[in-house]
């Protein structure tokens, strides 16, 4: 209930809102919505009541404004309430009515696309800042006199200027970060250029595919809304065109994209859920041939099972993971529409589970019996099939395509020019030698906290000489992200508010501020004053903490659907939290109080250690757990193709919950360093100790085309016992076959290294070679090099010639194989000056053009090509190492 303080204010909310209606516009226009979402905020409020989370209603504000306010308010999840002010929220606001006055498009955006296209702040995951207000100044004199479609064009370029791809952790880091950063993911891509559209008054959405059907690996990009259509671009990755990116032909293939909405929207497109902070739509449609399939649940009698939960789950990094979680209705039944390929639907209720493959396209209905409950066999093989190539038809010119080309190159001097800003090995090493540090640690914090090394500096030097040790082992077990966007204030607090020890146990555990995926702020000393009491009890009991967070924390699970961190004092003033976010507050409480504290990464459990034991937090439960386990002995009979499964490429461990849902263990950044990657040599060279329970063995063998040959068994682990398991590789009982020719053998290049003509066949010898045709400082590309690279020694071995040609002497110019690491030393670098070895790679390969980068064939003397690769695919190495075996 809300208490009488909440109440007045509710009812004088509205009396202002209500008299100011005659006088000043409505943000929102129609009575219903308004209505519906006065309800929500006021059901928001009462969940609150502690920390005074909503003082900036009690100004003085236009009805405008005040409703604005009410609707971010009344979704907005848990974090943005606890750790955002009311004045953060209401700047943004401003700054977007002002867009929307000034821009010349402002009045042709319809109320309901502006209210949850460009009004939120938030766009998914990141972390929240004052980018809108900043890009706003940057941008607004660059659009103005655009159209709304070449405005979209504009901001991407600028975009571009500012920010290119490069992998990182799951943490999405703020706008202003990326910036900083000079480079991001996909999804900060993304999120970066969607907050930029916005600035400006562009409706635009963040489009995810959780999840890709025929590789490995998910990409998110950016839908902007122009006249009255949503069109697609690639987040930092400028087109001459709209709807036209690297991923047109992977998009064509896909199977889910969707996209969080802001709020409660009933917009046109399929729904997926609608939760208390966004409603997640389905956009598969706008990308790929799709059809829709109802599946059906079914309890062992044949009736019909009401609220089962349904999840269609994708096998991607050798697990099959839910890419749409849906419920059942009365009639036990849910449906989706998703691209014509197949998948694999798990079902659950009550403890019973049931599943089954799915073909969308081919089966209209499925049903699913719950007949199953943790500890019965579930053991069976799957052959997955993926949605079929094809592309996404788009008009653009060659003439436009060099034109974007040559801006392309501008903006990379422009970004570069930043770059050059950041710390060079020189200056951290000079650093290091003043004060006395370790000059390879200091090299690698400084250099790689880029846009940040101000920060990281500053730290340093800051540090009294007593404590230099422990501000680098600090900067050790923090992440590289953390070390590009987290500022001196945060640093300093960890480091003056934690004892002085030394130690591998209190590096990881006490000293080390990051916990799980939450963005580093300041809290120790705070909890040093205002928990001392605590704090004191937690050093002879420290499950007296556990107690207190369990009659102190309230648990609110439906608000931060999206289960986006809280910040740790965030929780301690709201005293309100999601589950995740209490688990983050409980390690940063107890590593603050001096012990030992985490969330163990394989299974996700909260720990704290005592009594030179991890001990099991069950915020149910009234006494400490520590868990019994067993081992597991996991056989293999390696096949030619593959001597030595790797994690998450080969095979995942899948956990049975008592709910008969499945938790995917993370072996990839266990707690045990197994080093260069988890094997299954690695994982089990020894009997792996696992907690008691039931678990899945999960096997997949992709093929070149996309299709997976996968295998599941389960069995279970006992206390004390050792089970054995086999980790059994399906192959393909099809030898290698002819795909096509590439003609003339004696086609001709101009290498890289001396600009001399040469021909294929002069280089690469007699015998079987690989040729690829890159796209420099493209995304596919990139991978592409990644993977040839993480095989490195195995293309030494085989010792045969890898041709990588570009199309012209400037992508050439553009490529830096540096970036990727260690290369295999047969690589030969050319130029198709002509471009006909890309015109018979094309056409061996059945291609209408030879734009669709990276091309890779293998093929031998008499241009017989064994092997194909086209555009964006993960794994190429393994692929392209697996034909090779059998050749």
């Amino acid at each position: 209930m809300m208490d009488k303080k909440h109440v007045v204010f509710s009812i004088s909310f509205l009396l202002l809102l209500c008299m100011g209606c005659d006088r000043q516009s409505h943000f929102i226009g129609d009575e219903a919505t308004r209505k519906q979402v006065m309800n929500d905020f006021r059901a928001k409020q009462a969940v609150f009541p502690e920390g005074d989370l909503f003082a900036t209603f009690n100004e003085s504000l236009p009805v405008e404004e005040k409703e604005a306010l009410a609707f971010l308010y009344a979704y907005m999840p848990i974090g943005d309430l606890t750790d955002y002010s009311g004045e953060f929220y209401l700047k943004n606001i401003r700054s977007s009515f002002l867009a929307k006055a000034e821009m010349p498009w402002g009045d042709s955006i319809p109320d309901v696309i502006f209210r949850h296209f460009v009004l939120p702040v938030r766009v998914n995951n990141e972390n929240l800042d004052d980018s809108r207000l900043v890009f706003y100044e940057e941008l607004k004199d660059r659009v103005k006199g655009l159209s709304l479609y070449d405005a979209v064009l504009e901001v991407n370029h600028w975009c571009h200027e500012k920010v290119i791809y490069t992998p990182s952790d799951g943490r999405t880091s703020s706008p202003l970060a990326s910036v900083r950063t000079a480079y991001g993911r996909c999804g900060e891509e993304s999120v970066f250029t969607v907050a930029a559209l916005r600035s400006v008054g562009i409706p635009a959405r963040q489009v995810y595919t959780p999840r890709w059907a025929h590789t490995d690996d998910n990409h998110a990009w950016v839908e902007a809304w122009v006249n009255g259509k949503w069109h697609f671009l690639g987040a930092c990755e400028p087109e001459p065109v709209l709807n036209l990116g690297w991923f047109n032909e992977p998009a064509y293939r896909g199977m889910l994209m969707h996209t969080k909405v802001f709020g409660k929207y009933d917009g046109p497109e399929e729904t997926v859920e609608v939760t208390d902070c966004y409603t997640e739509i389905n956009v598969i449609d706008n990308y790929a041939p799709t059809a829709k399939s109802t599946v059906k649940v079914v309890d062992t009698a044949g009736r019909p099972v009401k609220d089962a939960q349904v999840e269609f789950k994708l096998y991607n990094y050798a697990e099959f993971y839910t890419v749409a979680s849906k419920m059942t209705n009365a009639e036990g039944e849910t449906f989706l529409s998703a691209g014509k390929g197949d998948m694999l639907i798990w079902a659950t209720k009550g403890g019973a589970f049931g599943f089954s493959r799915i073909s969308f396209g081919k089966d209209e209905h499925v049903t699913v019996t719950l007949d199953k409950k943790p500890g019965d066999d579930v053991t069976f093989s799957l052959d997955i099939v993926p949605p079929v190539a094809g592309s996404i038809a788009v008009d653009v010119t060659e003439a436009q395509k060099e034109k974007n080309a040559g801006r392309m190159s501008e903006e990379d001097v422009i970004r570069n020019g930043y770059v050059a800003t950041f710390c060079t090995e020189e200056k951290a090493k000079a650093l290091a030698d003043e004060l006395g540090l370790d000059p390879a640690g200091t090299i690698r914090y400084l250099t790689g906290s880029r846009g940040n090394w101000r920060e990281i500096e500053r730290f340093l030097r800051s540090a009294a000489p007593e404590n230099r040790a422990s501000a680098m082992a600090l900067l050790a077990v923090i992440s590289p992200k953390d070390l590009r966007d987290t500022p001196f204030s945060v640093l300093a607090d960890h480091l003056l508010n934690t004892p002085l020890s030394t130690g591998a146990l209190f590096d990881a555990y006490i000293l080390n501020p990051r916990v799980a995926n939450e963005l580093l702020t300041p809290y120790r000393s705070v909890f040093r004053t205002e928990a001392a009491d605590l704090s004191a009890k937690a050093q002879d009991n420290p499950q007296a903490v556990v107690e207190w967070v369990k009659h102190h924390i309230t648990v609110k699970e439906r608000l931060n659907p999206q289960r986006i961190p809280v910040m740790p004092l965030g929780v301690w003033r709201a005293r309100v939290a999601d589950i995740h976010s209490r688990n983050i507050f409980f390690v940063a409480l107890m590593r603050s109080f001096g012990v030992p504290a985490r969330i163990e990464r394989v299974t996700r459990k909260v720990q704290y250690f005592t009594q030179d034991n991890w001990v099991d937090v069950d915020f149910e439960s009234a006494a400490p757990v520590i868990p019994e386990q067993g081992k597991i002995a996991v056989g293999y009979k390696a096949i030619k193709a593959l001597v030595d499964p790797t994690y998450y490429s080969h095979f995942t461990l899948a956990k049975i919950l008592p709910s008969g849902k499945l938790q995917t263990l993370d072996f990839e950044y266990g707690d045990v360093d197994m080093g260069g990657g988890n094997t299954w040599s690695r994982l089990f060279k020894q009997p792996l100790p696992m907690d008691e329970g039931d678990y899945l063995l999960i096997t997949g063998n992709r093929m070149a085309k996309g299709n997976v040959l996968a295998n599941v068994v389960s069995f279970r682990v006992e206390r004390g016992k050792t089970t054995h398991v086999d980790l059994v590789m399906r192959e393909s009982g099809s030898d290698i076959q002819v795909i096509g020719t590439i003609g003339d053998v004696e086609a001709k290049f101009r290498r890289a290294d001396n600009s001399e003509e040469a021909t294929i066949l002069s280089t690469t010898g007699r015998g079987y070679f690989i040729i690829g045709i890159l796209g420099a400082r493209q995304e596919p590309t990139n991978h592409a090099m990644r993977d040839i690279a993480a095989f490195t020694k195995e293309f030494e071995a085989w010792n045969r010639c890898i041709l990588l040609l570009f199309k012209n002497e400037k992508d050439w110019t553009n490529f830096d194989a540096k970036e990727f690491g260690a290369l295999p030393g047969t690589i030969v670098y050319g130029i198709d000056t002509g471009h006909t070895i890309s015109a018979m790679l094309a056409s061996a390969m059945n291609l209408p053009d030879a734009n669709q980068l990276p091309l890779f064939i293998i093929a031998d003397t008499f241009g017989r090509v064994v092997f194909s690769s086209k555009g964006y695919t993960i794994g190429l190495g393994e692929q392209m190492m697996r034909i090779i075996h059998k050749l």
